[in-house]
C-alpha cells in the first residue's frame, strides 16, 4: 500500500488526475482509498465550511491554520491510518505539503512552526509521494473562471485571494519538490489529462510499485 498526496494550485487538474488512477487502481484490483483536505470526515467537512466560507468575520491567519490542522488529525486517526494499517492505498487531495504552501508561504506565516503543527497533526504519517501539478497563476485564474461560468459555482474563501497570495503558495510548492526531490513527482499541469496520467504511471511502475 502506498499514500500518494495530490497537490498543486487549484483549477490544477488533481481531482481529473485522481480519477484516473482511481480507475487503473480498479482494473488492477488493487484496493484504495480516496479522500481530501480538508476534510475527509464528519468533523472535518464541519471545519471545511468554516475554513471556505467567506464570511463578515474570516478565520485569521492563525486560526485558519489550526482549523486545518484539526481537521488533518481526525482526518489521520479515522481514514488514513486504518486505510494504511489495511493495506489499502491512500489517494488524497491535498495533505501536509498544502499548509506549508498555503499557510507558510501565502499567509507568510513561521515554517517551522507550520511543520511542527503538521508533525503533531499527522504522527509518523507521512506521505509516500506527493504528486504536484504545477500551474501558473494566470493559467490557474482562467480555468477558475472557465469552471464558474460552466458550473454556476462561486469562489471559495482561499481561491479568492490575490495573485499574489497564489504567486507564494505556488513558490511555496516548488520550493518543497525542490528541497525532497525522492518525494515529490513535479508534473506540468498545462499538459493534456492523458500525458499527466502516463506520467503518473511510469513513476510508479519506475518506483516498482506497479507493475
Amino acid at each position: 500500500m502506498f499514500f500518494l498526496a495530490f497537490e498543486g494550485l487549484d483549477g490544477s487538474g488533481k481531482s481529473s488526475l485522481m480519477n484516473r488512477l482511481k480507475s487503473h487502481l480498479t482494473e488492477l484490483q488493487i484496493s484504495f482509498i480516496q479522500t481530501r483536505e480538508p476534510g475527509g470526515t464528519a468533523v472535518g467537512d464541519q471545519l471545511r465550511e468554516i475554513i471556505l466560507k467567506k464570511t463578515e468575520e474570516a478565520p485569521q491567519p492563525r486560526t485558519e491554520l489550526l482549523l486545518y490542522e484539526a481537521s488533518r488529525a481526525q482526518h489521520v486517526e479515522l481514514v488514513i491510518k486504518p486505510a494504511l494499517e489495511q493495506k489499502k492505498w491512500v489517494l488524497c487531495d491535498r495533505f501536509t505539503a498544502s499548509s506549508v504552501a498555503f499557510q507558510a508561504g501565502g499567509r507568510q506565516i513561521s515554517e517551522d512552526q507550520v511543520e511542527w503543527l503538521n508533525s503533531f497533526a499527522t504522527g509518523p504519517v507521512r506521505p509516500d509521494l506527493n504528486v504536484l501539478l504545477d500551474l501558473s497563476v494566470e493559467e490557474s485564474e482562467k480555468r477558475r473562471q472557465f469552471r464558474r461560468q460552466e458550473g454556476g459555482d462561486s469562489e471559495d474563501r482561499i481561491e479568492s485571494e490575490v495573485s499574489s497570495f497564489h504567486q507564494r503558495v505556488r513558490a511555496g510548492f516548488l520550493k518543497q519538490a525542490v528541497a525532497q526531490p525522492q518525494q515529490w513527482l513535479v508534473l506540468d499541469a498545462s499538459a493534456s489529462p492523458e500525458d499527466l496520467f502516463n506520467l503518473l504511471i511510469e513513476e510508479l511502475k519506475r518506483r516498482k510499485w506497479l507493475v
